[in-house]
């Protein structure tokens, strides 16, 4: 069909569906730069017309909302002075002149029998011949469309070099200089989207951005969909020669020169490209390729495309008075890109690229210093630093630890609990027997193997003296020669086995978990049972004299 809807008419804008009202501007009308503060408004008061300070002595014309968001402008190029007027004149058209009077932006709108300007409340400047609209900012638009906005195929969105179509099939673009398209999409891509407010608007790097700006809330704009978002992508984006990466400081990207042999345009503006200090027409010496590892030059004006290897399609480019760079997409034999044109050269670098890209460059190469090269100085300090920072931290830890522990260690010595103990130890008022059978005790409840640990009962009956506790196993690691054995025999320093293991009944072949070296727990919970069911009576037995037994009951 001969008219598109515009992106945003897919999502849904059911909540624009309503009676519009306008605020008119009478025929005669100015406003002055020198007073941003006064506008022409929306009958809801959502909506401004105004001058809007773009830099520190020059003025543009806009449409905005909320904080001063502007959706519409007269022009990119259409910027005033402080001096600068916007009049709708009683001949129907609006003019744009600077403080010296000449007109920098007209829309042509003399003599079509305009007899109103008016602003409505979805933000379209409307000139109307009675009911007639003869003129809208909605059919010219700039960079921006709003809810209710159509976009026709005739139309175009610009920002700088970069401009968003929509073609006559139904796919929408993004173009570098209207000759490169970066970009080419189908509308049903965006069909799953789901905002309330949406706002289309291409950005002055070239990404186009979907936002929910909450249009009549005068909310703060959300970005909920971008065409590459990285920015790197967009064609052009670092100028002719230039080269887009990003370093691991910031998340923004940076434009470099491929290496010393170029230089920039502008020093102050690293996005404006890069140029040979000499020429390839007036190199006077050997022209040489520079090889850029994972680095490509972005394709979509490559004049000469073939299948050959890597070494190949630099030897080839070389060889060949047409060709200026070329790209391999790996390091195989792959499609290998010539340009033979030395208009325009976009470059991306990134570690995650397979491609290698060359460009000719006059005498010996010479590459980029490396980061730490390029730092210099900040770097030695930035290094200095941390490591002062390091040392300040570590110290600061060790004495808050000496610290915690001095003050622990006196509050535990003069503590009630604590100090009672310790006096009581060294005044030797503690039971040694007593202290010398829980520590053989546990030496007992460590042993590796499950069944020479003894049970709860057993160890009650250690440590009240009812049984006298046998030594404990050397540790493994003493009888044997290596750590790395299973053997469960467990030898004591002279030889003989402990009462303990000697009581310890060899595991039986049936048990698929005695198989597997685990002892069976029924029998031990058994044990422990019993041996706790005699505990009152063993208590009662006490001054009837100890018996000596193993740990395990007999």
């Amino acid at each position: 069909m001969n008219l598109l809807h515009s992106l945003l008419l897919l999502l849904p804008l059911l909540l624009f569906i309503t009676t519009t009202s306008t605020a008119t501007i009478p025929p005669g009308s100015s406003l002055y730069a020198s007073n941003t503060s006064r506008t022409w408004s929306s009958s809801n008061n959502n909506f401004f017309l105004g001058f809007a300070q773009v830099g520190p002595t020059s003025y543009t014309v806009s449409i905005s909302y909320a904080a001063r968001v502007a959706i519409w402008t007269t022009d990119s190029v259409a910027v005033v002075d402080s001096g600068g007027v916007f009049q709708f004149l009683r001949d129907g058209n609006l003019r744009l002149v600077n403080g010296s009077g000449a007109t920098v932006w007209t829309s042509n709108t003399a003599k079509l029998g305009v007899t109103s300007a008016s602003l409505d409340d979805t933000g379209n400047l409307v000139l109307a011949a009675n009911t007639f609209a003869v003129w809208s900012s909605f059919e010219n638009p700039t960079d921006t469309l709003v809810p209710s906005q159509n976009l026709t195929v005739n139309q175009t969105l610009r920002s700088g070099v970069h401009s968003f179509r929509l073609l006559s099939n139904g796919n929408i673009t993004l173009t570098w200089n209207d000759s490169v398209v970066y970009w080419n999409q189908g509308l049903s891509s965006l069909s799953a989207l789901n905002v309330t407010s949406p706002t289309l608007r291409l950005q002055p790097n070239g990404i186009l951005t979907l936002s929910d700006a909450s249009l009549r809330s005068g909310g703060t704009t959300t970005m909920t969909w971008a065409v590459l978002a990285d920015q790197c992508q967009v064609y052009g984006y670092c100028g002719n020669m230039g080269i887009c990466s990003y370093n691991e400081s910031s998340s923004s990207p940076i434009c470099i020169c491929p290496s010393l042999n170029f230089e920039a345009v502008d020093v102050n503006d690293r996005r404006k490209g890069c140029k040979r200090k000499v020429e390839v027409e007036d190199c006077a010496g050997n022209v040489t390729m520079l090889e850029l590892k994972q680095t490509k030059f972005f394709t979509f004006q490559a004049q000469q495309i073939v299948s050959i290897g890597i070494t190949a399609c630099r030897v080839n480019c070389l060889s060949s008075t047409s060709c200026f760079a070329s790209t391999s997409f790996s390091d195989t034999n792959v499609w290998c890109y010539m340009k033979n044109t030395p208009d325009f050269v976009s470059g991306y670098q990134g570690p995650v690229l397979l491609s290698t890209s060359y460009v000719k460059v006059c005498g010996t190469v010479q590459p980029n210093p490396s980061p730490l090269q390029q730092s210099g100085g900040d770097k030695t300090c930035w290094k200095l630093r941390v490591w002062v920072v390091g040392v300040v931290v570590v110290v600061t830890i060790l004495v808050m630890a000496a610290l915690v522990g001095l003050f622990w260690w006196f509050c535990c010595k003069t503590s009630p609990k604590f100090g009672g103990v310790w006096t009581q130890l060294a005044d030797h008022g503690v039971d040694m027997e007593q202290a010398m059978r829980a520590v053989l005790a546990s030496f007992w409840c460590i042993q590796e193997h499950p069944s020479q640990r003894p049970t709860m009962g057993k160890v009650v009956q250690m440590l009240e003296g009812i049984i006298e506790i046998a030594m404990p196993p050397a540790p493994k690691a003493l009888t044997e020669g290596s750590s790395c054995g299973t053997s469960m025999s467990l030898s004591s320093k002279d030889g003989a086995r402990s009462t303990y293991e000697a009581s310890v009944p060899p595991p039986s072949s049936s048990s698929s978990f005695q198989t597997a070296g685990i002892s069976p727990f029924i029998s031990e919970r058994i044990m422990e049972k019993q041996s706790s069911s005699l505990l009152g009576s063993l208590k009662n037995s006490k001054t009837r004299g100890k018996s000596t037994a193993s740990p395990i009951h007999q």
